[in-house]
């Protein structure tokens, strides 16, 4: 006996245009809407601020986003700004670009030979745990208020990351991956190449998008205790003359600076495991 209903059966043009009204809808909201609402919580943050800057709040102490504003474009046209920038972002560079050699070495070096590791893993945490910014004194005694006293306060803070990530990256590899590499005829560059590399490239590049910000943080540093140039001595300026539009315009180029390291980084990151077929695979789409 056949049972009549009466809800209709979607067909089968109807199912498809209905997932794709709903996969347009939902690209739209995944895109559109968030920069919209990104851009109207930074308006709204921006008019609260000029709002509350002498009523609510001393304008001595924030200043106005106007006032940061006239700020950052009186340091950006100026040759002594940009000069300022370049000596800030040569160093960041410079002491990311050395910390990032020094603990790749440091890492394969002690986690190749178990041994070495366990008799130097005690004193390389003893020296981790000396907080980076104490050291810019002795470093300003060894190098003097130039750019390598900087380039040296970021390197420790940046070798110390990627040291630990490759090292424990080199402990945690699985040994029954590479005896099976041995067992079918592999040799080193096979094990490297099949096993050590994929294993590392995560928390290698992890090691790398953590490290950035800890360069920026030791130039800077550096720069606030000793130095004749660059962003952190104008913050320090700032500070003392207590200019808050120039102390909000200086960080406006910290930010930048941290924004673009980051995204050169996540290129290199995407480009490299990509390469490796460490990317992430999409799930199949379930059909209609």
């Amino acid at each position: 006996m056949a049972i009549v209903t009466d809800k209709a059966v979607p067909t089968t043009e109807t199912g498809t245009a209905g997932a794709s009204a709903k996969k347009s809808r939902a690209g739209w909201q995944s895109t559109g809407s968030v920069i919209a609402l990104r851009i109207l919580v930074m308006a709204a943050a921006l008019i609260l601020w000029q709002l509350m800057s002498g009523p609510v709040v001393p304008e001595y102490a924030v200043s106005k986003p106007t006032e940061v504003y006239d700020a950052l474009t009186s340091m950006l046209g100026s040759g002594a700004g940009w000069n300022n920038i370049r000596v800030t972002t040569v160093e960041v560079l410079a002491g990311f670009g050395l910390g990032v050699a020094a603990g790749t070495v440091m890492g394969l070096v002690l986690g190749s030979f178990p041994l070495l590791g366990r008799v130097l893993e005690p004193l390389v945490a003893a020296v981790n745990g000396i907080p980076k910014i104490a050291l810019a004194p002795l470093f300003l005694l060894f190098f003097g208020i130039g750019p390598w006293s900087k380039i040296t306060i970021a390197m420790t803070g940046v070798a110390f990351v990627v040291f630990y990530n490759i090292y424990l990256g080199l402990r945690m590899r699985e040994r029954e991956l590479v005896e099976v590499v041995q067992v079918m005829g592999g040799r080193r560059h096979h094990v490297l190449g099949y096993v050590t590399i994929p294993t590392l490239a995560a928390p290698f590049f992890a090691a790398l998008k953590t490290g950035g910000p800890l360069a920026i943080l030791g130039v800077i540093g550096g720069e606030f205790i000793a130095s004749s140039e660059g962003v952190g001595h104008e913050l320090f300026t700032a500070a003392q003359n207590l200019d808050a539009a120039a102390e909000f315009a200086g960080l406006i180029v910290l930010v930048a600076l941290t924004l673009s390291l980051n995204g050169v980084l996540t290129a290199l990151d995407t480009y490299a495991l990509k390469r490796l077929g460490l990317a992430a695979r999409r799930r199949p789409q379930s059909k209609p």
